[in-house]
C-alpha cells in the first residue's frame, strides 16, 4: 500500500462498497496546499494526524495546531484497539504497524509546552492591530509608534515597552504631531486600555525574548525525520484573536525568512492551520488580500498550508482557490447556509460519473471522506469516496507524566523556557526622562547659587533672609520648580528621539519585521 514520494491517505470504494483503489498525496504537490473539512465528529482531526504521520515518515517538518488536546497521540505509539484493526482489514492495509513521531511541544503559556514569544517588532502595527480590533485612527497611532521607535533606536519587545512608548506620544502629542502627523490623545487613550485588556488575556507571556527561531520549527532526527511542533491550543482558544494573530504572525515569519526554491520534490515544511474560520472572522478586507498573497507565494518557497475547518465556506473563495489537495469529511445539511456549503463543497471535485458528490457528502460516516489531490501535471484527480487510514500513533492524547517526559528529551529544551529582558524603549526611556530631570535639577541649583553669592548683604530678622521667606511664597516656588522638571525632561527625550539616527526598519507583508 505504501509507494514512495507518496503519502498514503485511504483506499476508495466502488458504488456496491467493494475496493475500489488506493489513495495517495503526492510529495511533490504536497505544497499546493490543501482543505481538511467536514461536521464535528467526522474526523477531522484523525485525517490531520495520519497526513503529519505521512509527512514526518517522508523527512518533511510539521507545524500543527492542537485544539482539543487529543493531537498529543502522534508522540506514543499506537495501541491495537478493535476498530482501528478492522478499518485497516476493510482498506487492506497490511501490514499495519504502530510507531510513535518526534514531536515538539509548544506553549504560548509556557504549561503544556516550550514557550512560544515573538518581539513588538516583529509582530507590526498591522498584525498587531489585527489583535487589538483597532479602528483606522487607533492603527494610525501604531504605526507612528514604530516609526518613532525606529528612528530613535527604541526597541519595542515587550508589552511595558509599547505602553511607556505610548505615554510619551501621549504628554508629548502636539510637538509629535507636527513631525510624524496627528496624534490624538483619546486615540493613545484607546491603544493603552486594549493592550491592559490583551495583558489580562495573558499576551504578555506572547511578547519578549528570547523570540522564536523558525528554523527550530523545521527540525529533522538522525534517522530522516520530520519533527512534528504540536502547539498547545486549548487554552489559547479562549482568546481567538490571539491564535488567530499568532498564527498569522508564524505564517508571514515563513514567508520571509525562507529563500526561494521553486517545486522541490517535497515541502520544506508543512503547516496545519486548525479552526482556520478564526482566521478570517471579522478580518479587514486588506488582511484577507494579504493572506491569499501569502498563501499564493509560500507555495515557491517549499510550505505547505492546509486549512481545518469545518465549512468551507470559512475559507474566502479567493484563498479557496489556492488549495489543491481536498479531502471532505460529511457535512450536515439542516440550514439554508448548510445547503450551500454543501453544494459550494460538491462543485469544488473534479466530479465523478459514479456519484453524485452533494448527496454523498451529507451521507458520509466517520472517518469517511470525499478526497481528491493534486497528480500528473497538477490538475486534481476524480473525486473518490475513501475509507481513511488509521493512525499509526496513539489515538488520544498523553497524560501529563508522558508530555513531560516528552519535553524533557526536546532539542529544544531550555532554549525558550526562560525570561531574558534586555534593556529596551521601556528602560531607554525612563534613563532619558531620569537624566533630563537631573540636568534640569543641577541647572536649578546653580541658578539659586548664583543668586545666594550675589555679594548682596542681608541682616537677619529684617525680611531679607532667605530662610525668612514666607511659607505661601515658597510653595509657589516650589510648584514652579516640579514643573519646569517635568518639561525639561520630556522636551529633552523628544529631542533625542526625533534627532537621533536610527536604523531604517522595512516591515513585510503582513507587518512583521523583514531583517
Amino acid at each position: 500500500m505504501l509507494q514512495e514520494g507518496k503519502l498514503y491517505v485511504g483506499t476508495s470504494r466502488k458504488p456496491d462498497d467493494s475496493v475500489n483503489k488506493a489513495e495517495y498525496l503526492e510529495l511533490k504537490f504536497g505544497n499546493r496546499h490543501g482543505l481538511i473539512t467536514g461536521a464535528t465528529g467526522t474526523g477531522k482531526t484523525v485525517t490531520l494526524q495520519i497526513l503529519a504521520e505521512g509527512f514526518s515518515n517522508a523527512g518533511v517538518p510539521v507545524f500543527c495546531a492542537d485544539v482539543k488536546g487529543d493531537l498529543s497521540g502522534i508522540g506514543a505509539i499506537g495501541e491495537p484497539k478493535d476498530f482501528l484493526l478492522k478499518r485497516a482489514e476493510q482498506i487492506g492495509l497490511t501490514p499495519y504497524e504502530f510507531q510513535e513521531f518526534p514531536v515538539i511541544f509548544w506553549d504560548l503559556y509556557g504549561e503544556k509546552g516550550h514557550r512560544v514569544r515573538t518581539t513588538m517588532s516583529e509582530m507590526g502595527p498591522l498584525l498587531l492591530s489585527r489583535l487589538m480590533n483597532a479602528s483606522d485612527a487607533q492603527e494610525g497611532v501604531l504605526n507612528i509608534a514604530f516609526k518613532i521607535a525606529d528612528e530613535g533606536g527604541l526597541p519595542l519587545l515587550d508589552l511595558k515597552d509599547l505602553q511607556s512608548l505610548l505615554n510619551y506620544m501621549g504628554e508629548n502629542a502636539s510637538a509629535l504631531s507636527n513631525q510624524f502627523g496627528f496624534i490624538s490623545k483619546s486615540s493613545v487613550g484607546s491603544i493603552q486600555r486594549e493592550l491592559l485588556i490583551l495583558e489580562q488575556q495573558g499576551a504578555q507571556h506572547f511578547f519578549g525574548e528570547p523570540a522564536l527561531k523558525i528554523t527550530d520549527i523545521m527540525r529533522t532526527t538522525n534517522d530522516g525525520r520530520g519533527a512534528i511542533s504540536v502547539l498547545a491550543a486549548d487554552k489559547l482558544m479562549m482568546n481567538p484573536r490571539l491564535y488567530a494573530t499568532f498564527l498569522l504572525w508564524l505564517l508571514s515569519e515563513l514567508f520571509e525568512e525562507l529563500p526561494e526554491v521553486g517545486d522541490p520534490d517535497k515541502p520544506k515544511l508543512v503547516f496545519f492551520f486548525d479552526e482556520a474560520h478564526l482566521l478570517f472572522n471579522d478580518a479587514p478586507k486588506v488582511l484577507v488580500e494579504r493572506v491569499e498573497q501569502v498563501v499564493r507565494l509560500i507555495r515557491s518557497k517549499g510550505v505547505g498550508v492546509y486549512f481545518v475547518t469545518q465549512n468551507p465556506l470559512d475559507v474566502p473563495e479567493t484563498v479557496l482557490a489556492q488549495l489543491g489537495n481536498r479531502v471532505q469529511h460529511a457535512l450536515r445539511a439542516y440550514t439554508p447556509r448548510e445547503q450551500k456549503a454543501v453544494r459550494t463543497a460538491a462543485d469544488t471535485f473534479r466530479p465523478n460519473p459514479d456519484f453524485n458528490c452533494a448527496e454523498v457528502i451529507t451521507n458520509l460516516g466517520t472517518g469517511e471522506a470525499l478526497v481528491s489531490t493534486l497528480e500528473g501535471k497538477g490538475s486534481p484527480s476524480i473525486v473518490e469516496r475513501t475509507l481513511i487510514r488509521p493512525p499509526a500513533s496513539r489515538l488520544g492524547p498523553l497524560t501529563e507524566a508522558e508530555r513531560q517526559k516528552v519535553m524533557d528529551v526536546s532539542p529544544v529544551r531550555g532554549l525558550y523556557d526562560e525570561d531574558f529582558d534586555r534593556e529596551s524603549a521601556y528602560e531607554m526611556l525612563a534613563k532619558r526622562a531620569a537624566k533630563a530631570a537631573e540636568q534640569a535639577e543641577a541647572k536649578q541649583a546653580e541658578a539659586q547659587a548664583q543668586e545666594t553669592g550675589s555679594g548682596r548683604w542681608t541682616l537677619p530678622g529684617f525680611g531679607d533672609d532667605a530662610s525668612e521667606k514666607p511659607a505661601g511664597k515658597q510653595a509657589r516656588s516650589s510648584g514652579y520648580q516640579r514643573e519646569t522638571i517635568v518639561e525639561a525632561a520630556m522636551k529633552s527625550v523628544a529631542r533625542t528621539v526625533a534627532t537621533q539616527v536610527g536604523r531604517a526598519l522595512v516591515r513585510g507583508i503582513l507587518g512583521s519585521l523583514k531583517r
